[in-house]
């Protein structure tokens, strides 16, 4: 009788065993989606059977266990900071290029070549009011241009200045995100017996994180996580969040630590270095040959012009541009209050030729920036502008792909498979029909024995 009871105690924990196991693939499909959800196994363990000592044997339950991989979770977070990074510099300098158009009436390369052809109709009539006129006209074309394209980089420089300081506090709000379920018992206990839920959510919070910046992610003795930006700089520690701080300076942003240390530099991959290397490097390069173009372009006609003489056969008294170059020639460029009589279209000896309208027009083919004529020069920085935007997009579609290999791989390793969940069931329903037929098995057996020995 006693090994009938003990089959029937097997027999039934045994049940409440796969009951359990029920219940972790229920969990498992409802989660296959969840962000950061990773699959659960139940951990059974056997119990010791030996007859002849009256162990009865049987199985137990001793809780979950995760098929969470850190290495491939790293993975894909690395290749998540390489994305972000990528997108956002391509989305930067794609704001960018309208304003160094090739072909538009009103751009830079269309207003300089106008510029210069008004100087040769002035060689032809170098007397005539209206092609004076159209001097000055064609010249606050040009510096209308300058002006657009420089304003146009300044607020694009502007806008991310303000997206960075919404990254940073994205980042900090992350990181006090995973403080705190570090703290309510995300990574308490050993390794794989997390909350799955917790879980789950920290390990989202961890791929949203990696996006703005590189992470380093390191698991304590004691179950808590440290994060690293860039492997340097701490931004978790255990339940305490390190903030970082934006510091907008002119035309520039620095990233401090907790510390107020400048870690600017740090930042290589992410959308943080994105923004930052389109902020603080990209668009002042494109601005400082910018403004070296422009003053160049001032200064070789105000030169020009001041060779020669006026209508009154005078030398000249007021140039055609005007700039401030502490503040950026590009931007500040403007036609003085130069009239039409004032253009000096001819040389002191012979007033009222064409001489210095000639050498005006010739401008156009001198090697003036860096041994490229202007309209070369611009089409160069227009050109490196494209050579950007065309290597920030194939980056951007490399490391996607690359993603979307990283996460395959993690799905190969800890993602729920509708199909394997199937497979459970049905296995855990042959085990759930066994263990029954054993229960009625022993049940017959009683209800024989107690009829061979009545009670009564």
């Amino acid at each position: 009788m006693g090994s009938l009871f003990s089959a029937i105690r097997t027999a039934a924990s045994s049940l409440a065993v796969i009951s359990q196991g029920l219940q972790v693939t229920e969990n498992n499909v409802a989660n296959a989606n969840a962000p950061g959800y990773a699959r659960q196994s139940l951990n059974v363990e056997s119990l010791p059977f030996d007859v002849t000592v009256g162990l009865p044997g049987g199985v137990v339950a001793n809780g979950t266990q995760s098929s969470r991989d850190p290495y491939a979770e790293q993975a894909v977070r690395t290749q998540q900071s390489a994305t972000g990074l990528a997108t956002q510099q391509a989305n930067d300098l794609g704001a960018v290029e309208p304003y160094f158009s090739l072909t538009s009436d009103s751009s830079i390369s269309s207003t300089l070549s106008g510029l210069f052809n008004s100087f040769s109709s002035l060689s032809i009539t170098p007397n005539d009011a209206t092609a004076r006129q159209t001097v000055i006209d064609a010249a606050g074309q040009l510096a209308n241009a300058f002006n657009q394209t420089a304003n146009g980089l300044q607020t694009q420089s502007a806008t991310i200045s303000q997206e960075t300081s919404g990254t940073v506090t994205n980042i900090n709000s992350l990181a006090s995100d995973i403080a705190r379920l570090t703290t309510v018992g995300a990574t308490s206990g050993a390794p794989g017996t997390q909350d799955a839920g917790v879980d789950a959510q920290l390990n989202s919070d961890l791929e949203q994180l990696s996006q703005f910046a590189q992470v380093t992610v390191l698991q304590q003795p004691n179950g808590s996580l440290n994060v690293y930006l860039n492997g340097n700089t701490p931004l978790v520690l255990g339940d305490q969040a390190a903030p970082i701080s934006a510091n907008i300076l002119s035309g520039s942003t620095q990233i401090l630590d907790a510390t107020g240390r400048d870690i600017t530099s740090d930042f290589t991959s992410g959308q943080l270095a994105g923004e930052l290397q389109s902020e603080n490097t990209t668009i002042p390069g494109y601005l400082s040959q910018l403004n070296t173009l422009a003053q160049s372009v001032a200064d070789q006609v105000n030169t020009a012009l001041s060779n020669g003489v006026d209508t009154t056969g005078a030398a000249p008294v007021q140039n055609l541009f005007s700039y401030d170059a502490s503040i950026g020639a590009a931007q500040t460029l403007s036609v003085t209050s130069i009239t039409p009589d004032q253009i000096a279209a001819a040389t002191p000896g012979a007033p009222g030729g064409n001489g210095n309208a000639l050498a005006l027009a010739s401008l156009a083919q001198a090697p003036a920036v860096g041994g490229a004529t202007f309209s070369q020069a611009y089409s160069n920085l227009a050109a490196n502008v494209g050579q950007d935007i065309s290597n920030a997009k194939t980056a951007q579609s490399s490391s996607q792909d690359l993603l979307t290999q990283a996460q395959s791989v993690r799905s190969q390793v800890s993602g729920v498979s509708l199909d394997q969940e199937a497979a459970n069931l049905i296995q855990t329903q042959s085990a759930y029909e066994a263990t029954s037929k054993i229960i009625n098995v022993v049940d017959q057996i009683l209800e024989s024995l107690i009829a061979v020995f009545p009670t009564s």
